[in-house]
């Protein structure tokens, strides 16, 4: 039997453990399992007899040591920032890595050793990262193959509720890290090209500058600008490309509702408040507002964020129940932005019959012998159910894909890397296909990049 490591058991790992489990037998597999909370690993495992659950700590040291040493590959879903902890240990002991977080300055660092040991360190193979790199490259290597030259590469991808759990004013819940949502969009401003033109969109204007999408089946959405999209011209091999545009997706209206909070300051995870313990919501709300010794929280609020009480921005706001003088938060000396989480949190949670959904979306326009062409492709995933959700599966099964190709020997090229290249993204993209992971694609009239799309 071939052993695979895989350290950590979170939300994402249901359908990366069934579908090696699933191919145990025949790929004369063994799976370890290793989480410092060992029911959930034990959970996702039920019982397979080609597999077993441990507990792992990440922090210790000879523990972890031990567990990568005896596995033939490792598969780490840790947050990206303990990654490179394991990275070393697979360098030492010879051990091919999988992960699906980004590539980190400390784990790109090891490439020339990595090299060095013919290993295979691949990094950037889950959704997105991971799908969006594979499936656009796809398309870009095809119009290159041709002879077209590409001008516009714009994608978007979102973690959204599916249309039939969509049962809240803000058509928003939590299919992943609550956190992540209530931090998105800080850290710098938003970089972009647009025909040729450098673009820069700070944090208080980020979700006022949305472009739209369509979807069809799905509706319209909204898509605003991830960080940084510049990084990518090198990345894809488009350095003359006049527009890239990399963004997150949502439902119609959202970012324009998520602006107030911008605005009032309760994202800000920078400093800490006092009393956060015992405060109520409404207490919270009412830190971000003028002082009056007479006027209502309610008032001053859609005085300060000039609303009226008929608009649907206020029904939203109410609906999240932000002005209750008895719900308390209890967390002690939070920061405004974990506070709001907290809010979020008792509205925005999925319901266990509710069902998840993905959706990716690609725009390429190249020319092509005198002429310009535009190619719209997009893909929607939605859940199964709350273990195998559409994230797990979009998350889950590109590494569990990439692995075993890794430990068949169909994926050779050493180092550290993305999966960019045909021997990668191919038959992984192929293989997805039997998932229901598949793209569709329309042709359609070159528009470039339009502006009229563009409001705030």
């Amino acid at each position: 039997m071939r052993n695979i490591l895989i350290i950590g058991a979170g939300r994402s790992a249901s359908s990366l453990i069934k579908y090696l489990l699933d191919k145990s037998e025949e790929e004369q597999l063994f799976l370890t399992v290793g989480d410092v909370n060992i029911k959930s690993a034990n959970t996702l495992l039920n019982d397979h007899p080609n597999a077993k659950a441990m507990v792992l700590d990440v922090f210790h040291d000879k523990q972890r040591r031990e567990a990568i040493d005896n596995a033939d590959i490792v598969i780490s879903m840790l947050p990206a920032r303990y990654h490179i902890e394991v990275a070393k240990d697979c360098l030492e002991f010879g051990k091919n890595l999988v992960t699906a977080s980004y590539i980190s300055d400390e784990m790109l660092n090891l490439d020339s050793k990595v090299k060095s040991k013919e290993l295979v360190f691949m990094n950037e193979i889950g959704l997105d990262p991971g799908i969006d790199h594979m499936s656009a490259m796809q398309v870009i290597d095809r119009i290159r193959e041709k002879g077209g030259k590409m001008l516009l590469f714009e994608s978007f991808c979102g973690g959204l509720v599916a249309p039939e759990s969509d049962t809240n004013l803000w058509n928003y819940k939590f299919t992943w890290n609550p956190r992540n949502v209530v931090l998105a969009g800080q850290g710098g401003a938003a970089e972009f090209i647009q025909e040729g033109k450098y673009k820069y969109i700070p944090y208080h204007r980020l979700f006022r500058r949305t472009e739209f999408l369509d979807i069809n089946g799905y509706g319209r959405f909204e898509g605003y600008a991830n960080r940084n999209s510049l990084k990518y011209r090198e990345i894809y091999g488009l350095e003359d490309i006049l527009t890239l545009y990399r963004g997150t997706i949502r439902r119609v209206g959202f970012s324009k509702a998520w602006n107030m909070f911008v605005q009032l300051g309760m994202t800000d995870d920078s400093y800490r408040l006092q009393k956060t313990e015992n405060m109520s919501y409404r207490e919270f709300v009412n830190l971000f507002l003028p002082y009056s010794p007479t006027d209502a929280v309610e008032l001053k609020l859609r005085h300060s964020l000039k609303i009226d009480q008929d608009d649907l921005m206020w029904d939203k706001l109410v609906e999240l129940d932000i002005f209750n003088p008895n719900k308390k938060l209890g967390l002690k000396n939070a920061t405004p932005a974990e506070c709001l989480q907290k809010i979020l949190m008792d509205k925005w949670m999925l319901e266990p019959e509710d069902k998840d959904m993905i959706v990716m979306y690609h725009k390429f326009g190249y020319e092509l012998n005198g002429k310009k062409h535009q190619i719209d492709s997009n893909m929607v995933i939605k859940g199964d159910d709350q273990t195998f959700t559409a994230m797990a599966k979009t998350v889950g099964l590109p590494v569990a894909i990439a692995t075993l190709k890794i430990l068949n020997g169909e994926i050779t090229t050493p180092g550290v890397q993305l999966p960019i290249t045909k021997e990668v993204y191919e038959p992984i993209l192929k293989e997805l296909e039997a998932y229901g992971i598949i793209f569709k694609e329309y042709e359609l009239d070159y528009l470039g990049y339009n502006p009229d799309n563009i409001y705030g």
